[in-house]
């Protein structure tokens, strides 16, 4: 229930500090972060599923392992 509210806090604050017409005006200042941001994040995300990927086929190797060694213990 708290990370519902703060969750709906934080957003009500993100829509109060965006809107041009409010004071704080930040819509040209997020846009500036996100434009420079967006390489590093794909960078970062790229990263992450490279090991996912390396870490998958591992595992189906060991599966493949134990599936071998399952079957030549059952002869």
């Amino acid at each position: 229930m708290l990370s519902i509210i703060l969750g709906i806090l934080f957003i009500s604050f993100t829509v109060f500090s965006v809107i041009p017409f409010f004071p704080l005006n930040l819509g040209a200042d997020v846009i500036a972060f996100l434009k420079g941001a967006t390489p590093v994040l794909a960078a970062f995300i790229g990263l992450i599923c490279l090991f996912i990927g390396a870490a998958d086929i591992k595992d189906k190797n060991e599966a493949k392992k134990e599936e071998k060694s399952a079957a030549s213990d059952a002869q």
